[in-house]
């Protein structure tokens, strides 16, 4: 089910507000500029810390602000902005979650490929924050699962969480496509490139490090 409370992160814009007045026009204070910038870069960082940096103030200064009697419409724009980012964030790494991350494989200290790593904690605590009912269940019996139907539900969860990333924003389902291409073109490039005694190592590699992971019942992400 598409959680239809949440804003397209393509299309949002920075919230709009009242900024909150200043005695003075310093040309280090809290101006309405400033405080504008601040807003957006809280939206894009969902992180107070980074954001009053990013304008070149402290965290301190912005919460005092917020403290403001005259700052209710600048607090409200604050909460828009901050849960926008961290929405952001949790979709960066629900992406994470689902696509692995491609890590380099050394050997000799000279990199022979890479291989993609997955955390299914990651993945498990996403979706049971994103979807408690659904997922609950499927936690508690994921030492099972993750040994029988791991690819499975990764397939299944990823197919569910691009269908709602695609309805939240019609360009998403392209973009997605284009980057997994570009990723498949560098991949075939990085073996093409190799010599045929680097890519029999490389190959010779993958081979005993999965049947190691499999003797040692190591799972993936926990690498």
């Amino acid at each position: 089910m598409i959680d239809k409370s949440r804003p397209a992160l393509g299309t949002a814009q920075p919230p709009e507000f009242l900024p909150v007045p200043r005695h003075s026009k310093r040309h280090d204070g809290w101006s309405p500029e400033r405080q504008k910038g601040f807003i957006e870069a809280l939206m894009a960082t969902g992180s107070v810390r980074a954001a009053a940096h990013a304008v070149n103030m402290t965290p301190e200064g912005a919460y005092h602000l917020r403290r403001h009697p005259q700052a209710a419409s600048f607090r409200k724009a604050w909460e828009q902005a901050l849960a926008h980012g961290i929405q952001r964030l949790e979709d960066l790494a629900m992406d994470r979650a689902l696509n692995g991350e491609e890590v380099p494989v050394y050997s000799y200290g000279k990199l022979i490929g890479s291989r993609r790593v997955y955390n299914d904690r990651l993945l498990m605590f996403l979706l049971r924050n994103r979807a408690p009912t659904r997922f609950a269940a499927s936690a508690q019996g994921m030492g099972i699962v993750r040994q029988q139907n791991e690819e499975r539900l990764r397939r299944q969860w990823r197919k569910q969480w691009e269908a709602e990333q695609q309805a939240e924003s019609p360009d998403s389902a392209a973009t997605h496509a284009r980057i997994t291409a570009r990723l498949n073109t560098m991949a075939r490039q990085l073996r093409e490139s190799m010599s045929p005694e680097t890519r029999e190592l490389y190959e010779r590699y993958q081979a005993a490090h999965e049947a190691d992971r499999t003797r040692l019942g190591i799972k993936l992400g926990e690498e």
